[in-house]
């Protein structure tokens, strides 16, 4: 039986991960044996490991916009040595029949397969139009070596096109395939009670902007009461803005254990508990599971206007875009969303009918096990 070799950065369970699990389905389903490498262990390896997927933690280069700098240069060369022995071993050991490379962040992979002569699908999960040309041609030069590439959003196909047109010309755009709640969901509230119970998922960082929550929850003072829950943890090197984050919830008087309760795995239960769901990046995003996630949980979401968020929300009736960075837009959209609960809440199941039909779990592993399947047939006619 042919092996697919998976390759990712990472072993938690946010967005990119979970379309990591749900890739690595794709290909088991279409009949083929698969191994994921992974750089550490994790919640990732223990859901690949439920559904039967193998796993293996090799040393491998992540590209951190970090090791671009001067004085990393050297941190990014004992990466890319260690990462080129380990992939050329796990290579010489599975002898993988396809290698499946799901992050742009992983530039080694494609160069080995290339050297190897095996097919290599790039599965592009991220894009930032704000960055510097030079920083984004580092991120996909690499990624010309792969015989295949995907892209999870326009936003992101536009992105890799204004640095690197060569490298989107032979890219196609898979949405992500995202998973609804096992259970039903319930409506939200019909009634609020005079406070509003507002949810964050993600990482704590700046970028991903939870902090604006607690601006507009400070705003909001003596005319909404906002109940928060922020489910996530920091990359290292980001303890010092949890320790901010912690300072500003004090200050305004909530208790930071109540409100930062860490990664959770399991959103579900979070969703179902929550009125709102808040998705406040600062930046840009190539996609928005998340959001995505919030409308299938039959929750109104609110999200920044930035690029693949955008995307992530749009024609969502129970969705509302605004302004990025901005806690005053925030705290107003936070009020508006009270004043009109119940017409909100009337449109939830609507919305979540139609994010059912955008994001099926089931035509993203077709796609998947298509773009696999192609591959291989290539790799036969150019073996006859």
């Amino acid at each position: 039986m042919a092996t697919c070799l998976l390759v990712h950065p990472g072993a938690e369970l946010f967005g990119a991960d979970r379309m990591l699990l749900e890739s690595a389905i794709a290909v088991r389903e279409s009949g083929m044996s698969c191994l994921v490498a992974l750089p550490e262990g994790g919640p990732l390896v223990d859901a690949l490991e439920a559904q039967g997927i193998p796993t293996v933690i090799v040393p491998m280069l992540v590209l951190r916009k970090a090791l671009l700098r001067p004085r990393n240069w050297l941190k990014l060369l004992g990466g890319w040595m260690a990462g080129l022995v380990s992939s050329w071993k796990l290579i010489t050991r599975t002898a993988p029949a396809c290698i499946y490379v799901s992050t742009v962040t992983l530039p080694q992979w494609p160069l080995v397969a290339r050297l190897r002569r095996i097919p290599c699908i790039t599965h592009v999960h991220e894009a930032e139009g704000s960055a510097r040309r030079w920083a984004n041609l580092a991120l996909y030069i690499p990624h010309l070596a792969s015989t295949s590439v995907l892209v999870n959003s326009h936003f992101s196909l536009r992105t890799i096109a204004k640095s690197l047109p060569m490298l989107a010309e032979r890219a196609r755009v898979v949405a992500n395939g995202v998973a609804g709640p096992p259970i039903a969901p319930t409506l939200p509230r019909r009634e609020l009670g005079g406070f509003l119970r507002v949810l964050y998922l993600g990482r704590l960082s700046p970028r991903k902007g939870p902090d604006l929550i607690v601006e507009a929850a400070k705003i909001l003072r003596g005319r909404v009461e906002l109940e928060m829950v922020f489910a996530g943890s920091t990359f290292s090197g980001y303890e010092s803005y949890e320790s901010e984050l912690r300072s500003a919830l004090k200050e305004g008087g909530y208790s930071d254990e109540e409100v930062l309760v860490g990664f959770r795995p399991e959103i579900w239960p979070l969703l179902e508990h929550c009125d709102v769901l808040v998705v406040p990046s600062r930046l840009d995003e190539p996609f928005g599971n998340t959001a995505v996630e919030g409308v299938l949980a039959q929750r109104p979401v609110i999200v920044s206007d930035t690029t693949g968020l955008r995307e992530a929300a749009a024609g969502y009736p129970s969705a509302h875009l605004v302004r990025r960075n901005d806690p005053e837009a925030l705290a107003e959209a936070l009020q508006d969303l009270v004043d009109q609960w119940a017409t909100v809440r009337g449109l939830v199941e609507t919305s979540a009918r139609m994010a059912q039909e955008r994001h099926d779990p089931v035509a993203y592993r077709r796609r998947i096990s298509d773009a696999v399947a192609q591959q291989l047939v290539s790799l036969l006619n150019t073996e006859s």
